[in-house]
Parts: C-alpha cells; sequence; structure tokens
C-alpha cells in the first residue's frame, strides 16, 4: 500500500490546488467577515481575450472599400453590425456593449498596441501583462501589488495558475481555482487529514501545503454552499443580449463567482479572469460571433449584478487581447496574426465614446494596422484614475494617460 505523504498528495489532487500564491474560495469569504472593504472601495476586472482578438471584426470599418476588398467573405456589411458613429459598427454579437455604449458606460479606446509589434501569442501577452517590451519578472499590476500594504486577497485571478499580471517581486497576486479538486473519502481521507496537520519542526513549504489541504477540506461545508447560493440578481439586461451568438462559456463561471464573492464582502481590488479561443485562423466570422456573444452576455450578466449590489459605481472592467489580426482574409476564410486593435473599458464612471485614433487601412504595412495608441496610456489611465497610484514607478517612467474616466478614484 502507499504510503500518502504531502507531497504525493500534491501530484494526486492537481498542483493547482496547493500551488504558490493558491487560495480556496472559503478562504476570501473568511476573509470577508473579517475586513470588509472601506464604501466605494475602487474594483477593477481585467478580462484577457487570449488568441489574439480580431479587432477589425469587433469595432467594424463596414463602409470602408478597403476593408471588403482585402476581407472578401469574412468581412461585415452595415446591415450586420450595430451602428456606433464615425462609420463604425460593432459586431452583431454584442447587444450588451451597444447597451453600454447607448449609456455612455463603454469606452472603446482604438488602435491600441506597442511600437515594433511581436506577433507571437506568448511574446505579445507577455508584454501586455508586463508592460515591457523587454523580459521582465513582474507583472504591471504585481509591482502595483508592491506599493500596497501585505494582502493575498487583494487582487485574485480566477482559474488554477496565477497570470503574469499579477505577479510581483515580493509579493503577488492568489490564483483560485474554480475547480479540479478531487477530495479524498473513507481510509483515504482519515490519512490525508493527518496531513493537514502542522508540528513546530516544519519548515514553511511544508507549512503552507498543510495549510492548502485544510482548505481542501473547508470546499464541502464553505465553498459548495457558497456557489450554490442564488447569485445576484440581474434583472436589467437588454433583451436582444447576445445577439445571433449567445451561448455561455467559462468566463460566464468566473464572472459569476466573482459576483457571489463580492456580495458576501469580499475584500478584493482587483479580479482577472479570461476567455479563450480568439486566434481564428479558420472560419472566424462564426467562431468569433460566438466568443463575442459570450464576452458581451458574460459582463452584462456581471454588471447587471453589480447594480443590484449596489457596487456599479464601483466596478471597472477592462477587455484587451494580445495583438489584433491582419486585415488581408487568408485562403480558410480565417484572418492571421496582426498588430492593433481595440481596447474596451466599462463602468459608470467611464466617458463613453471613442478614444484614439481608428488605423488607416490606406496606410498599411505588411497587412498590418498601424498602431496609434500606446497599451501604457490606458494602464496610466487606471493606475491613475481607479487604484490612484502614480503610473511612473508602475509603467518604467510612463505617464501619460487618457481622460476614460469621469470621476477620480
Amino acid at each position: 500500500m502507499t504510503t500518502m505523504t504531502r507531497r504525493t498528495f500534491i501530484q494526486w489532487a492537481g498542483a493547482g490546488a496547493v500551488a504558490a500564491h493558491t487560495v480556496s474560495i472559503a478562504d476570501v469569504v473568511r476573509a470577508a467577515t473579517v475586513k470588509q472593504p472601506s464604501a466605494g472601495s475602487q474594483i477593477l476586472v481585467v478580462v484577457t481575450l487570449y488568441g489574439g482578438n480580431d479587432g477589425l471584426n469587433t469595432v467594424i470599418p463596414y463602409n470602408d472599400a478597403v476593408y471588403h476588398a482585402m476581407r472578401g467573405t469574412v468581412a461585415y456589411r452595415e446591415d450586420q453590425v450595430f451602428l456606433l458613429g464615425e462609420s463604425l459598427g460593432l459586431n452583431n454579437s454584442m447587444a450588451g456593449f451597444k447597451t453600454f455604449w447607448d449609456n455612455k458606460q463603454l469606452a472603446i479606446v482604438r488602435g491600441v498596441g506597442y511600437p515594433n509589434p511581436d506577433r507571437s501569442h506568448f511574446s505579445s501577452m507577455a508584454i501586455w501583462q508586463t508592460a515591457s517590451r523587454t523580459p521582465s519578472r513582474t507583472g504591471w499590476l504585481g509591482r502595483w501589488l508592491e506599493t500596497q500594504p501585505a494582502d493575498p486577497f487583494r487582487a485574485i485571478g480566477l482559474g488554477s495558475t496565477l497570470p503574469p499580471l499579477l505577479v510581483g517581486e515580493r509579493r503577488s497576486g492568489t490564483a483560485l481555482p474554480l475547480s479540479g479538486f478531487r477530495l479524498p473519502t473513507g481510509a483515504l481521507a482519515t490519512d490525508v487529514s493527518r496531513l493537514a496537520m502542522t508540528t513546530p519542526e516544519d519548515n514553511v513549504l511544508k507549512a503552507a501545503a498543510a495549510r492548502s489541504i485544510r482548505d481542501l477540506f473547508t470546499v464541502a461545508g464553505t465553498v459548495t454552499p457558497v456557489l450554490k447560493n442564488e447569485a445576484p440578481p440581474a434583472t436589467d439586461l437588454p433583451t436582444a443580449i447576445g445577439g445571433n451568438a449567445g451561448g455561455d462559456s467559462n468566463l460566464s463561471a468566473q464572472l459569476n463567482a466573482v459576483a457571489k464573492l463580492i456580495a458576501v464582502g469580499a475584500p478584493t481590488q482587483i479580479w482577472s479572469v479570461s476567455l479563450g479561443g480568439f486566434d481564428t485562423h479558420a472560419n472566424e466570422q462564426g467562431v468569433q460571433s460566438r466568443l463575442l456573444g459570450a464576452l458581451s452576455t458574460s459582463i452584462s450578466t456581471f454588471m447587471s449584478q453589480m447594480r443590484s449590489l449596489g457596487r456599479s459605481k464601483d466596478v471597472t472592467v477592462i477587455v484587451y487581447s494580445e495583438f489584433g489580426r491582419r486585415v488581408r482574409a487568408n485562403a480558410s476564410d480565417g484572418t492571421d496574426h496582426g498588430t492593433s486593435g481595440p481596447v474596451f473599458l466599462i463602468g459608470e464612471r467611464i466617458n463613453g465614446g471613442f478614444f484614439g485614433e481608428q488605423p488607416s487601412l490606406n496606410q498599411l504595412k505588411d497587412d498590418d494596422l498601424p498602431v496609434t495608441v500606446d497599451f501604457r496610456s490606458v494602464y496610466a489611465s487606471i493606475l491613475e484614475d481607479v487604484l490612484a497610484t502614480s503610473s511612473r514607478d508602475i509603467l518604467n517612467g510612463w505617464t501619460t494617460k487618457l481622460p476614460l474616466f469621469a470621476l477620480s478614484a
């Protein structure tokens, strides 16, 4: 019979359950009972779209002859989009975002990217998450965490691994798995429960593993009831939400967990969630439309939940992807890795409207869009006006910002 040790338990249960900087939902709920957030505390929700979202088929120049000539059947016509103004339209799967736009609660920053773009998923995402064109061990929000009092609940990433944007030098955010735990039963449960006990001889890592094991046994009594509770109501959604895409995604589950934890008073300022699948090299229209519909529906529902909790004025959502796509469609009715794309910011403190210059389709380089806004200007606006922190040190001297917010933090 194999002896159960903390090492074998970690391997058996899954590394995500006990990885460094990992905490259970139960920890957040317990923290909320002793660290209630102050009234008006700002909450930032970062939504990462992995794969490189096609900005031209998200915010669409439907009247541009070059767009139609280079996109062919991948292009959208005027009658297939939600009209925004300036001859631009929103993908028709994003009815929820159109409602934000009409309510002046959506900012669309156009042409966002970085100098000398890199079309590699890994390299480009690393640049976005670290806010550095050269390799960096820390994320931009991880560096912000370094300026704050130590608190493992200040920034949380939903998922089994911590996103690089929340990694700091001395302290980092926390990873919060939504699932993946296999709780032991019978004699094995008794065996494992002993591993949850600590002794004075334990080193730091053994003590941390024991704490993680105890957290796993807390899931059944604390996490499961929380997740089974009714979510905060979302009663004021647009009737056409989801457009012709509809559907659901893991993003919905992530944001629903965030809403439930905000409802019980989780003292978290930054939440990181994500949606993948945007690497649309083939059959783009249907795939991207479904994903954008899921994005729009999930965020619309989440913001409605925040209104029901009286927290909507405290929440800002940013949506970004590592790069846009080439202007010219490929032979598979898809698009390949490109450069700049739109960034979305949503909230009641947002100055709704367009920011940045729309990239010209008459000034392409190798079928790529020019970058008209450096992404660090978006980050600087968030740091200054949401997190009430000078951007200079966090962004290596970068201070240029955009007037995205009507009110300061």
